[in-house]
């Protein structure tokens, strides 16, 4: 799988989990928390979803260095190779 798959993927995980955020531009430098509806329960609900869906866990201790769209795809990218 490549790191672009990953991406839409995780955009496409995001959107099922909010819905209002269909017409949202999702690009690699999006802070998650401050720039779009996600609050850290949402956080947490995408994380895990994305953690079933590539079959990988990422460390909760690390959660708090995720902050953009790309930080979050990266650390799920570098578990899958």
């Amino acid at each position: 799988m490549t790191r672009q798959e990953v991406l839409e993927q995780t955009r496409t995980v995001i959107r099922d989990c909010f819905p209002d955020m269909l017409d949202v531009q999702l690009e690699e430098d999006t802070v998650i928390n401050t720039e779009t509806a996600i609050d850290s329960m949402g956080f947490v609900l995408v994380i895990c979803k994305l953690e079933a869906l590539f079959d990988v866990r990422i460390p909760e201790r690390q959660w708090n260095r995720l902050s953009t769209l790309g930080d979050v795809v990266d650390a799920i990218y570098k578990r899958i190779k």
